[in-house]
């Protein structure tokens, strides 16, 4: 029991001993999960098809400040979600502004508004209208926990205002022209960022 006390205290003076706190830029990439209005039914579908709403994301960042930051990034995100049996795909570029506070140690939190600008939206089997809106707002909020130059952080996102798209043809169907589909995200965010 001692040796688990000692070896426990060790490794959490460790981990605030290599924080990463200082400014820098680095790298980063994850992965996404959509949910299509509420989380717990999208967990169940998820379970029965695991890569039916997952996406992922590849971008760069900056960090200024020490125990109050600010994170900007710069990333592409590839996002999937499934509507009745069918997967709505987009790809768009996001721009989270954070602004960061170190908790303790190797843990912060954050939130900043999100950037979004939508580069291509493809409803599998369905012609799709433009976008309403290519260029949206959202929000980030979460934690991360940063040892040394590499980084790790669990964020929500969500969109501000509606931003539909309309179904112009459905190769066959025709109970689905008219209907729009509202393409804000709603999606947890898992990050693995290298300081560089």
């Amino acid at each position: 029991m001692k040796k688990t006390i000692v070896t426990a205290v060790f490794a959490l003076i460790s981990c605030i001993a290599f924080a990463q706190t200082d400014a820098g830029f680095g790298i980063k990439g994850g992965l996404n999960y959509g949910a299509n209005g509420d989380y717990f039914d999208s967990a169940e579908n998820a379970y029965n098809d695991p890569e039916g709403n997952v996406g992922y994301h590849l971008g760069v960042f900056a960090k200024f400040g020490d125990k109050i930051y600010f994170r900007p990034e710069l990333v592409y995100t590839k996002t999937k979600s499934d509507y009745e049996n069918n997967s709505l795909d987009m790809s768009k570029l996001d721009v989270p502004l954070l602004v960061g506070f170190n908790v303790i140690g190797p843990l912060s939190v954050f939130a900043g508004p999100s950037l979004q600008y939508i580069l291509d939206t493809d409803y599998d089997g369905v012609t799709l209208g433009d976008v309403k809106n290519d260029f949206t707002v959202g929000l980030n909020i979460g934690a991360g926990v940063n040892l040394g130059k590499l980084g790790i952080d669990l964020r929500y996102e969500r969109g501000f205002s509606e931003n539909e798209v309309s179904i112009i043809n459905a190769n066959g169907g025709t109970n689905l022209i008219g209907d729009r589909i509202d393409t804000r995200p709603d999606q947890l965010i898992l990050s693995l960022s290298l300081k560089i």
